[in-house]
């Protein structure tokens, strides 16, 4: 049976999904398991991997031809080629898009969260990343940098917090990374970080411990 009305898709309270349909009875009902099945695990964006493994559709052409038409129906919107997202980019946290993208271990941290702090003053071109990765792209209107870190110490998440599915550094980790990265970093705010935590946190994952002459005794 050929159904021809508009069909509505919840993915989660705050997404839903109307669109008129030229499909089987069968293909909507497989489109609404898989669907549901992306509600189900609480996740905003997908790499190919992800969905092929989640729908169990290992046949290449098979996965890129759903794709397209989920794309089409306005199902799934294309971030690039491979990654997928059930919103449009410029509604997606722009640190969980850059997470995500990374495709592994990662949290923001360094000017990032130093900017956002007040630690430091200049404008900030980048969201920056730690990760296994060392490279800079771009995702809409957003712009990424990631740090690659030394595994010995990248597992290590001594002050790193997860907040609504996102890794970040605590300012203090924020510090002693960006000090891993560059010694002589400017730190417009140096005399309101806790150095005595950053230097505890240095020892803790094997940091080399960079001391900060500040106007503030530690």
């Amino acid at each position: 049976m050929i159904n021809f009305t508009s069909r509505f898709f919840i993915i989660d309270m705050n997404i839903t999904f109307c669109y008129t349909v030229h499909m089987s009875t069968g293909k909507i009902n497989i489109a609404q398991h898989r669907f549901a099945k992306l509600a189900s695990m609480g996740e905003i964006v997908f790499h190919i991997d992800d969905l092929a493994n989640l729908w169990q559709i290992f046949n290449p052409n098979t996965l890129h031809t759903t794709l397209k038409r989920y794309v089409q129906q306005g199902l799934l919107f294309r971030v690039y080629r491979g990654f997928y997202a059930i919103k449009p980019t410029n509604k997606i946290d722009a640190f969980l898009l850059g997470q995500k993208a990374l495709h592994g271990y990662s949290y923001v941290s360094t000017e990032t969260i130093l900017a956002q702090e007040g630690i430091i003053q200049q404008k900030m071109n980048y969201i920056t990343f730690v990760s296994s990765k060392s490279l800079k792209f771009s995702i809409g209107e957003n712009n990424y940098k990631s740090r690659q870190l030394n595994e010995n110490y990248l597992y290590n998440d001594c002050e790193i917090i997860k907040k609504d599915g996102i890794m970040i550094a605590t300012l203090e980790r924020a510090v002693a990374d960006l000090l891993y990265f560059n010694p002589k970093a400017h730190l417009d705010g140096a005399n309101f970080i806790n150095w005595k935590k950053v230097n505890e946190i240095q020892k803790k994952i094997g940091y080399p411990t960079i001391k900060r002459l500040t106007n503030k005794k530690i």
